[in-house]
């Protein structure tokens, strides 16, 4: 590991699985913290949510999993057993950062609480991300992604006007849980730093989805009427939407005045620009059906690529809609650097991210995600000075895998 990270020394306790918790822990091992991520003695259930896979017999890993856990050590504990527990609660002792994803009240369960641990460690910073938090009436509720965009009203504003709502193609409920734990994590650790004390998070997939909507709740709240749902366009601002060239679909995103009369000049139709209907975006709004009436026999007669180069040339941002994996061969991924390849089972194991750039720190990809287990010895020994005769005890009587 690059010692130059800017998270380097921070140690993490990962008890999360699936999406939320490892992506947030994930996004602080890029930037160099030792995160220790401990797995039940069968593994994080995504092991198992495959294909595809990478790799072969026992050792194969699933794309799932191994888009969120790069970077990370693997301990095989069992927190069912009262060794398992005391293994736990010491390297708790030992760390800045906790995070877990179990039911409320499942971590007291283990004696792993946020009282217990902190007691030993006051400037532990423990951080739980569930569904719906540790109060409320939903509380106790399991927390899925798909439940969550549908219940926070995200699937409400998402799908075609005229149709059934839709869900996002990504779990983006998890994924936005999983930032706000690590922007929260970060500043929780800053003031843990500075005065010593630690504090417990509560994160939940159902608030921070709804803080998500942003504009939309803001919308709702100002003007006391239900967002509608306009399918790929946008409420407030036209023309902000998809259209369809002689060969394919692209997008416009026109975003004030002067990009609208742009617009119309590489569309042949300057005079649109001066229509009292289309002259302001407020204007435009109102006639919506109006103008995308005259907008869309005009962009069908070229290509996507010819109207994209120009209304770029003219300043109005537009764009190809890609596939994932024509964007995955787009030279601006290949420009940034988003693509990493790490060895992992004798193979080269690509991998997509971090996503930021630091000038002086550059967050990095130093080590693939950890197979089942794959440190348990090594940190044992190392963060808990355990013999190898005390490991192979632990080990037959089933407390580590």
């Amino acid at each position: 590991m690059n010692t130059a990270l800017p998270l380097t020394g921070i140690r993490i306790l990962d008890f999360s699985r699936v999406l939320a918790g490892p992506f947030a822990t994930m996004l602080l091992a890029d930037m160099g913290a030792d995160v220790l991520k401990i797995e039940s003695l069968q593994g994080d259930d995504t092991r198992q949510w495959g294909p595809p896979w990478y790799g072969y017999g026992e050792d194969r890993q699933s794309a799932y999993f191994l888009s969120v856990n790069r970077n990370k050590r693997s301990l095989a504990l069992n927190l069912k057993v009262d060794e398992g527990q005391s293994i736990a609660r010491q390297l708790a002792a030992e760390s800045h950062l906790l995070i877990e994803n179990f039911k409320p009240g499942g971590m007291d369960s283990f004696g792993l609480g946020y009282a217990t641990l902190s007691a030993a460690n006051p400037s532990l910073v423990y951080a739980s991300l569930t569904g719906y938090g540790q109060t409320g009436p939903y509380a106790d509720q399991p927390g899925y992604d798909f439940v969550i965009q549908g219940q926070s009203g995200m699937m409400s504003i998402t799908g075609p006007t005229d149709g059934e709502p839709y869900k996002l193609g990504v779990a983006i409920s998890d994924v936005i849980a999983g930032l706000f734990a690590a922007v929260s994590m970060l500043g929780a650790l800053r003031h843990a730093e500075a005065s010593g004390q630690g504090q417990r998070l509560d994160i939940a997939l159902f608030d921070t989805s709804i803080v998500a909507l942003v504009n939309v709740v803001s919308n709702a709240l100002v003007s006391h009427q239900p967002a509608a749902r306009y399918g790929n366009a946008h409420p407030s601002i036209v023309p902000y939407q998809p259209f369809t060239a002689s060969d394919r679909a692209f997008t416009v995103a026109v975003g004030n005045d002067r990009q609208f009369a742009a617009l119309c000049r590489v569309a042949d139709h300057p005079e649109w620009a001066a229509d009292p209907r289309f002259a302001t975006n407020p204007a435009r709004v109102e006639h919506r059906d109006a103008l995308i009436a005259l907008l869309d026999p005009v962009f069908g007669q070229r290509t996507a690529g010819a109207w994209v180069g120009e209304l770029l040339a003219a300043g109005v941002p537009a764009g190809p809609i890609n596939t994932v994996s024509a964007v995955l061969d787009d030279p601006q991924v290949a420009a940034r650097g988003l693509i990493h390849e790490v060895d992992l089972l004798g193979e080269t194991l690509r991998l997509v991210g971090p996503a930021v750039g630091f000038s002086a720190t550059p967050a990095a990809i130093y080590a693939p995600p950890p197979l089942h287990g794959q440190h348990t010895d090594t940190v044992l020994h190392e963060r808990l000075g355990l013999s190898g005769g005390e490991i192979a005890r632990l080990r037959a009587d089933g407390v580590i895998g």
